[in-house]
């Protein structure tokens, strides 16, 4: 397992981190398992856990807190807050009213007396940037969390929250945890730039693109993935963008197959090859899915593969916006009436 420094925090953290979004109802993942899952991680060397409240609604969390209990000071312990949290309409986004509550919840369902990176899940729109960041830097300052970040931030936001910071003299987001991988390539263009410049630490989602990366889609096969049932947008091939995806996927392979690595091996080795990426989050939902990702832990593509995946898929392309995690208020229906 390689270590890497997280943004300029001093924090050594594991080259691929243990994502928890599986864990509970949405991948129907048991205690016993996720407890497997996370004793084998930290057996390996990972030594980050990445979770969020609206994982199954606050279940994720649950089983988080039980399968690291006892060891918790070995871990760098991650989780999010403001997607919402039932109907409530206060029930969400980045408001000092929420984000308390919030951290209290998650504290609770972790077992835990504070975690290390509290990341806002997304831009929220309707609340100030300084809002937001006086009510975690007092939360830091209470000695509820270390540190502090976004979570699928377009770049123009970073720049912004970097100055409010400034401005106001309040504690600053040290990382970011976009959406990167081979088939969703558009943070290169802008958001990794931004984060470099800034010195952010970058946990990268999605480094298997949904599956799509994980050697079990391809041509022919039907796409029985766990998500694919409610993000259909995300996998219909005959949508013409995951047609696009397919025939990529089918070209990986086989550049995959001609290096002697797996696709796992060959999307992991990309993303983390990337000099502005930290770690890339992988979210098995089984121990076996678990032994075929660490496998990639060490995986270092020569230069000849990484301009071979250039030339599949083009630097900063985005074959289908909706893999992007990220939907742009400003290009909703009411933003943009004439």
């Amino acid at each position: 397992m390689q270590y890497r420094t997280l943004g300029r925090t001093g924090v050594q953290v594991s080259s691929l981190v243990l994502g928890a979004m599986n864990f509970g109802q949405l991948g129907n993942t048991t205690q016993d398992e996720a407890t497997a899952i996370v004793d084998a991680a930290l057996e390996a060397g990972i030594n980050v856990i990445d979770t969020a409240d609206r994982y199954s609604a606050g279940e994720s969390e649950e089983l988080v807190g039980k399968a690291i209990a006892g060891r918790r000071d070995d871990i760098v312990l991650a989780t999010k807050a403001n997607s919402p949290m039932g109907d409530e309409i206060n029930h969400r986004g980045s408001s000092r009213r929420w984000l308390v509550t919030a951290l209290e919840n998650s504290l609770r369902r972790l077992g835990v007396d504070h975690v290390d990176l509290y990341q806002i899940h997304r831009w929220d729109p309707l609340t100030a940037d300084e809002e937001t960041l006086s009510t975690l830097t007092d939360l830091r300052r209470a000695g509820k969390i270390r540190y502090f970040g976004s979570s699928t931030f377009p770049a123009y936001r970073i720049v912004q929250a970097q100055w409010a910071a400034r401005e106001n003299h309040l504690g600053r987001y040290v990382t970011e945890q976009p959406g990167y991988s081979i088939l969703q390539r558009g943070v290169e263009a802008h958001v990794l730039p931004v984060t470099q410049e800034y010195g952010l630490g970058v946990l990268a989602w999605g480094p298997l693109a949904s599956g799509w990366l994980s050697g079990a889609i391809r041509e022919g096969r039907e796409i029985t993935t766990s998500r694919s049932a409610f993000m259909p947008q995300r996998f219909d091939t005959a949508v013409p963008a995951n047609r696009a995806k397919l025939d990529a996927v089918e070209r990986l392979a086989a550049l995959a197959d001609g290096a002697g690595l797996t696709m796992i091996q060959l999307a992991l080795g990309f993303v983390t090859a990337h000099p502005g990426v930290t770690s890339a989050i992988i979210g098995p939902r089984t121990l076996d899915h678990l032994r075929s990702q660490l496998a990639a832990a060490d995986t270092v593509l020569p230069a000849d593969v990484l301009d071979a995946i250039d030339a599949i898929v083009p630097p900063a392309t985005n074959f289908n916006h909706a893999d992007s995690g990220y939907a742009n208020p400003a290009l909703e229906p009411h933003a943009r009436r004439r």
